[in-house]
C-alpha cells in the first residue's frame, strides 16, 4: 500500500517567516560506502513546554556537498541504508537525498555515500498531529 501525501500539511503563509533554529541536531561527515546510524531522540523539542513528551518529529536533512550522482547520499529508517548497484530496479529501503520525514523516538535512521567527505546535519523539529 503506498504511503498517502497531503501537501496541505506543509504549506506556509506567504508571508512565513520561515523554520525557528533548531535545538535537537546532529551532523556528521560520512566515509565512502559505510553506513552510519543515528537514533532518534526520545521527547522533547523546540517550541514545546519542558515538561511536555511528545514521540514524533519532522527530521529535516541536509547536504554540504552539491548533489550529484558522485555525492548522493541514501538514507533508510529501521533498516541499512545501502548505495544501489547494477542497472536495473530492485526492492530497497533506501531514500535517495530526501529533504525531510516524519520519524518517531527510538527510530534508528541509517546513511551513506559512495563518496568521501560529504555532511549530513539532521535537524529534529516536535511533531504534533
Amino acid at each position: 500500500m503506498a504511503t498517502v501525501y497531503s501537501i496541505q500539511q506543509f504549506i506556509q503563509p506567504e508571508n512565513s517567516p520561515g523554520l525557528l533554529f533548531c535545538d535537537t541536531k546532529y551532523s556528521v561527515t560520512l566515509g565512502a560506502n559505510t553506513a552510519t546510524a543515528l537514533t532518534v531522540p526520545g521527547s522533547g523539542g523546540i517550541g514545546l513546554n519542558a515538561s511536555t513528551t511528545y514521540n514524533k518529529f519532522v527530521a529535516l536533512f541536509r547536504y554540504s556537498q552539491p548533489i550529484s550522482t558522485e555525492t548522493d547520499v541514501f538514507v533508510s529508517n529501521g533498516g541499512t541504508a545501502a548505495v544501489p548497484a547494477g542497472s536495473s530496479f530492485a526492492s530497497t529501503t533506501s531514500d535517495q537525498n530526501p529533504a525531510g520525514y516524519i520519524v518517531k523516538a527510538g527510530d534508528v535512521l541509517s546513511f551513506i555515500t559512495a563518496a568521501t567527505g560529504v555532511s549530513v546535519t539532521v535537524c529534529f523539529y516536535s511533531y504534533i498531529d
